[in-house]
């Protein structure tokens, strides 16, 4: 019976999860996380950091927003620290293990520190920039089970 197990472990299951899915900016949902997908970044705001520098934190965390897409849409993206030196103006990135954080009702792409960004060559796509999946606004409904 072990071996069977072990066969089962060997197969192709665990090479095939491995190469991410690339997934499109209008297939993004709230809620969801895991997403691997290739955007261009079309706008980088900083949004100034709130809150008192505590002793323990010497650096102090940089936040900005990014407005990226592609061609099925754009969204919010929050970029963090070192995070906002890759999300320059025009780059291209892969973002790997994004997830979606909601900010007052609606969708913000978000990469924490299971996942990465990478800069990558220059996409071909033109980025459909009137589909903004982020000022879609989603109305926060508390499911309370009995």
């Amino acid at each position: 019976m072990a071996t069977t197990q072990q066969h089962q472990h060997q197969g192709g299951a665990g090479a095939a999860k491995r190469k991410p899915v690339f997934v499109k900016v209008d297939q993004l949902k709230p809620g969801t996380s895991g997403h691997t997908l290739t955007a261009k970044v079309l706008t980088s705001e900083t949004v100034l950091h709130k809150g008192r520098a505590s002793a323990a934190q010497l650096r102090p965390t940089r936040i900005s927003e990014c407005l990226i897409g592609d061609e099925t849409g754009t969204i919010v993206f929050t970029a963090r620290n070192e995070q906002v030196d890759l999300m320059k103006l025009g780059a291209t990135v892969i973002l790997r293990n994004a997830k979606i954080d909601m900010f007052k009702g609606s969708m913000r792409l978000a990469v924490d520190k299971w996942g990465r960004i990478e800069v990558t060559a220059p996409a071909s796509f033109t980025v459909k920039e009137d589909n903004n999946l982020s000022l879609i606004e989603y109305e926060l409904v508390n499911v309370v089970e009995e």
